[in-house]
């Protein structure tokens, strides 16, 4: 194995400091110290807690803001029929209990008594039953709705060949909303605590295509409700005094800060005007994690680099396994990113149960390897194979963030040391990336992914080369069909069996390059506790309390 040079790495080491998280932009100012800090001594006083989103929100309509800064917000703002509780386990929630069928496929969810909306309107089992057909509605282009395929009728209205009264939600009365399935699918009540599942309130939907732009306009049912946005700088939630739980929440309020630049948050962190932070700068974060300032706590979620397979040269198989086999994440993990992640050595992470009880990741073992001598054969077999004398130009594209960067330019490094190619690079705002990806206009780009539910399915389901989340162009028909039987198979040991052969599939034709795991390392005021960070949801702060 061939190392990468002492100074294309410390070059990398030099240019910027860490942002923690996945898929998070950076980009604001420093704000001036002197009137913050005032302001955060009022706003610990008055118990409102000062956590830093990084960016704005791509959307706060529940199906829409699919993404982790999104749903950070909304798991505070609104609530579904259950909630992951601070064990991380589904408890219920707008539902007081649930009852299954025999036979796994038909669910009836009790809604609580007394349940309202912000504005005092009653939540009703038919805003479950509205949302959830309006996530799946084509015209509402979620790339969320994938997760209710279970449902019968979902998947045919979602793709155009059904309509939303063929979906089997129904709202019998105010208090009961009955779901059928096309199959058992044990992870459907932990998932109907994820945003997507959350109600919203139809007369606002209908009445302003606009509503979920702007506070005024926002209705919830959660925890705290949206009381000011300020688009780019900061998002102001208050205690929510019409929630069923409200005596329950201790906090005044939550204020959403959109810092992303590492050392910026981490100063402000230092200084009061953040309670907790998850931005750990790269230059001190030995001497920080030695002198136990920093948390850390299990994740979920896979960060990873897309390859577009219909733009040369990744229409290449071998030349695709060259450039995952380049990678050395033991290196990334341990003098870039140095925040204690675990390099990938698959796709699905570690902390989710296999069929026997084992964890799935080491059932499956490792799938990919660092292995320059043989990334370079590789390399050579794909461009005999595709007929290239000169590999065509590569262009590495990264979101907006000093993270984001620093891999860049790590890659950018292993690939020109380990393979001899030399690789562009070019920066995007997080909107503008997602958006080309869908467009299959980029070569090789960065993505994550973080899970919604605790299954492996929701990890893999998503590179059926009919799920828009794919953004890869790959088509497998073997992998297809193996997901779509692992959701019919009612065996646990076959459908684990049949999600480790996906897993594979995946891995062996190289439609992705996964570079680690992602973990929660954060820093923590000693006046906060409470805060509830989920591997497999969204951080909560219901619990939250400030001293």
């Amino acid at each position: 194995m061939k190392k990468v040079s002492a100074l294309l790495i410390s070059s990398v080491l030099v240019i910027g400091t860490l942002l923690a998280g996945c898929s998070k932009d950076p980009g604001a100012g420093t704000p001036e110290s002197g009137s913050k800090q005032s302001e955060a001594g009022k706003a610990t006083s008055s118990k409102v807690l000062l956590y830093n989103n990084l960016k704005e929100p791509t959307s706060l309509d529940p199906p829409k803001g699919f993404d982790q800064v999104s749903y950070d917000v909304l798991n505070n703002a609104f609530e579904g029929l259950t909630r992951l509780g601070k064990n991380q386990t589904p408890e219920p929630a707008m539902a007081k209990e649930w009852k299954v069928s025999a036979d796994g496929k038909k669910y009836t969810f009790t809604l609580r008594d007394g349940i309202k909306w912000s504005n005092g309107d009653p939540v009703k089992a038919s805003d479950f039953e509205y949302a959830w057909k309006r996530l799946l509605d084509p015209k509402t282009a979620s790339d969320a709705a994938f997760l209710a395929y279970p449902i019968e009728g979902a998947e045919a209205f979602n793709s155009g060949k059904g309509t939303a009264d063929g979906v089997k939600i129904k709202a019998v009365d105010d208090k009961t909303l009955e779901v059928s399935l096309t199959q058992p699918a044990p992870w459907l009540i932990g998932m109907v605590s994820s945003p997507a599942f959350f109600p919203v309130h139809k007369a606002t939907v209908e009445g302003n295509a606009k509503w979920a732009g702007e506070a005024a306009t926002i209705i919830s049912n959660g925890p705290f409700k949206i009381s000011d946005w300020k688009h780019d700088s900061e998002l102001k939630m208050v205690k929510n005094d019409q929630y069923w739980d409200a005596a329950n929440v201790k906090l005044a309020g939550v204020t959403f800060k959109m810092i992303n630049d590492t050392n910026t948050a981490y100063q402000l962190f230092t200084t009061g005007e953040l309670h907790t932070t998850g931005s750990i700068p790269a230059d001190m974060s030995e001497k920080l994690f030695a002198d136990n300032k920093v948390k850390v706590e299990d994740g979920a979620g896979t960060a990873f680099y897309r390859f577009n397979v219909k733009m040369a040269p990744f229409n290449n198989a071998n030349i695709r396994k060259a450039f995952v086999e380049a990678v050395d994440r033991q290196k990334l993990v341990d003098l870039v990113l140095k925040q204690k992640q675990k390099p990938a050595d698959g796709y699905v992470s570690p902390g989710l149960q296999d069929a026997a009880g084992g964890d799935f990741r080491k059932v499956g073992g490792s799938l990919i390897k660092f292995d320059a001598a043989e990334a370079k054969a590789l390399l050579a077999k794909g461009m005999q194979e595709a007929g290239y004398t000169t590999l065509p130009e590569v262009t590495l594209t990264y979101n907006t963030n000093d993270e984001s960067q620093r891999i860049a330019q790590t890659l950018q490094a292993m690939f020109k040391d380990n393979l001899g190619v030399d690789v562009k690079l070019a920066n995007k705002e997080g909107k503008v990336l997602t958006t080309e990806q869908k467009g299959l206009q980029l070569q090789l780009s960065r993505s994550s992914f973080l899970p919604d539910f605790a299954d492996p399915i929701n990890f893999l389901d998503g590179f059926q080369s009919t799920n828009p989340f794919s953004r890869t162009g790959w088509v497998n028909a073997t992998y297809d069909k193996l997901i779509k039987d692992a959701y019919a198979e009612s065996d646990e040991a076959k459908r684990y069996k049949m999600m480790h052969d996906a897993e594979k599939i995946l891995m062996d034709e190289a439609p992705i390059m996964p570079l680690y795991f992602y973990n929660s390392t954060y820093m923590q005021s000693d006046k906060l506790d409470g805060v509830v960070r989920h591997a497999f949801g969204f951080i909560d702060f219901k619990w939250a309390d400030l001293k």
